[in-house]
């Protein structure tokens, strides 16, 4: 049997699932005081240079959006989100511990 050029595509009704299951539920932001934040220091596999890490957020992505523009001022540097994770670009978790606190999150150092 030859092979056709053109494959069958499955489909349904409601379009296309496999796009549908990629987003991601929506999530409710919880209170800061409800959070405990851990800050870490990462260098592996970054060619040397150190990211603060803030992580076990539970907030929305507009939410998570603004905090990370909140922590980026602060320290004056860059950053980015990636699965649930704020990286700022270099050494500033005593910085970014304090603006955490005065929000009213409880933060633990952690890491060397």
């Amino acid at each position: 049997m030859a092979k056709d050029k053109r494959p069958t595509v499955w489909s349904s009704g409601h379009g296309d699932l496999r796009q549908k299951s990629k987003k991601s539920a929506s999530v409710i932001s919880l209170p800061p005081e409800q959070q405990k934040v851990y800050l870490h220091r990462e260098s592996k596999g970054r060619g040397g240079k150190t990211v603060s890490l803030v992580k076990n957020l539970v907030l929305s992505e507009k939410d998570m959006k603004g905090l990370a523009k909140i922590l980026k001022r602060a320290c004056g540097t860059g950053g980015t989100i990636k699965n649930n994770i704020i990286e700022i670009q270099g050494e500033h978790r005593d910085k970014i511990a304090s603006v955490l606190r005065k929000l009213g999150y409880k933060v633990v150092i952690s890491g060397g």
